[in-house]
């Protein structure tokens, strides 16, 4: 036997002598939160613009050296190769400021449905943005919190204990008098 600890013999118990620990024991539990609950509130992840507008940039680019390529494979003269390609870049430029002064966002109308898993700040883009006609067909406003629903609940009830303990504690003041 060690530390003092079970029967100082085991004869005539009926047991081996061998101690275990109480696994159906608990203990009570701390009274704070283990976590805080602000760091628990969802946030959308922001895109970052420059990301947004180096991709937009990248894509004109990419349609512009596919023009330039079959361009100088057809054999074309290198002036007019340049005013072709310059042409089309700032069609195309003015065709995505367009869709993007058009509430499209750049991207068109493809939604999250055209991106690919590693375009991340578009991915997120495309979020807010159905997030946001989401809340605007819900009815939802801007200003609403999640979970608020709750505490407005919680706050009754604690109205209503609070006012039934000062109506308990004035009749019992009468009574004493």
């Amino acid at each position: 036997m060690s530390s003092n600890v079970g029967l100082s013999t085991p004869r005539g118990s009926g047991t081996s002598g061998y101690v275990q620990r109480n696994l159906s024991s608990l203990r009570p539990r701390d009274t704070f939160a283990p976590y805080p609950t602000s760091e628990l509130k969802h946030r959308q992840r922001q895109p970052n613009a420059e990301i947004l507008e180096h991709d937009r940039l990248r894509q004109i680019e990419v349609q512009v050296f596919d023009l330039r390529d079959k361009l100088e494979d057809d054999g074309v003269d290198e002036d007019e190769i340049e005013e072709q390609t310059e042409a089309l870049r700032r069609k195309l430029s003015d065709d995505a400021d367009a869709d993007e002064a058009g509430g499209k966002g750049g991207g068109g109308d493809r939604g999250k449905r055209g991106l690919k898993v590693h375009q991340v700040h578009e991915l997120a883009k495309a979020k807010i943005e159905e997030s946001e006609r989401l809340r605007k067909a819900l009815g939802i406003r801007d200003d609403y919190e999640e979970g608020s629903h709750w505490k407005r609940g919680q706050e009754r009830l604690r109205d209503g204990l609070a006012a039934e303990a000062r109506k308990d504690d004035g009749g019992a003041r009468k009574e004493r008098d």
